[in-house]
């Protein structure tokens, strides 16, 4: 018979179930990942700052956690999740102004527009977001275990003994409504592109956006398809082991991706990268 504990504060996060042999490999691969993950996002935050060049378009323990910091770390979670589509829709549709308006590119992306389509995409998920925890956070608690390594909504909700119909219904809708205009606006944008490629001559063109868009397709893939495998197994408890990984690598493989898919990929940042790390010849005196 499960134990109640209404409304507690502090709530209980589920590690991974891993051996004792395994602690602390399993510590290492993580920790080294998120110094990774930090270190090599910065640096190309730094590197586009500080290089005007680069301005342009590119082609496993059980822990105590209080519930207040559970539901800032889901906030931070859903919303990392659903600003990775947000963003990427405006990268697609930076991608086919640049490769089907190339003349009227710097007349229709302004620092006006740009400013414009990054509120929107921030300000859409903040409220979608925000409101998807607002029907949590109305919810009384009746448990105190989070089934999962970190906190997020569904985690949240299954605390509640009461009916997370509504919950549940609005959690559909949210997920239906940003995966359709993600995919819809992917779909239609890589159309549009293609069709340029085909019907142009210009071989110069059809290289560069093959190369543009393919890394921008291949992050993409990658996210929807470990978001997707991550909604799924929230639906099968038996694989809860199988789920618990996964939300964890949903994190770590493409931040870990982003920044050497797009700045290996950046003549420019390999260019900066080769002047920096190259070694310095001595001037015979």
């Amino acid at each position: 018979m499960e134990n109640y504990t209404y409304n507690s504060f502090t709530l209980q996060l589920e590690g991974l179930n891993v051996s004792k042999e395994s602690v602390y490999p399993v510590f290492l691969f993580f920790f080294f990942s998120y110094l990774f993950i930090m270190v090599t996002n910065v640096g190309i935050a730094v590197l586009v700052f500080i290089d005007k060049n680069l301005h342009q378009p590119m082609y496993l323990l059980f822990r105590l956690i209080s519930y207040y910091e559970c539901v800032v770390q889901a906030f931070t979670s859903h919303m990392f999740g659903t600003t990775s589509h947000t963003v990427l829709m405006i990268m697609a549709f930076d991608r086919y102004v640049a490769i089907c308006n190339p003349l009227r590119y710097a007349s229709i992306m302004t620092n006006k527009m740009v400013i414009k389509l990054t509120v929107s995409a921030w300000g859409v998920a903040f409220i979608l977001v925000g409101i998807l925890l607002g029907l949590t956070i109305r919810l009384n608690r009746c448990r105190t275990m989070i089934m999962n390594p970190y906190c997020d909504n569904a985690s949240l909700f299954m605390l509640s003994c009461e009916n997370v119909f509504i919950n549940n219904v609005y959690g559909l809708t949210f997920t239906v409504v940003l995966f359709t205009a993600s995919i819809g606006s992917m779909v239609l944008t890589y159309t549009k592109i293609t069709v340029v490629c085909l019907t142009s001559k210009n071989k110069s063109l059809n290289s560069k956006a093959l190369k543009t868009c393919s890394t921008h397709l291949v992050v993409y893939l990658i996210m929807v398809f470990s978001g997707m495998s991550l909604i799924a197994l929230h639906r099968f408890p038996q694989y809860s082991d199988f789920r618990k990984l996964c939300s964890i690598l949903f994190h770590i493989i493409p931040g870990s991706l982003n920044p050497i898919i797009y700045g290996v990929q950046s003549k420019e940042i390999r260019k900066f990268l080769s002047k920096l790390f190259e070694p310095k010849k001595i001037s015979p005196s």
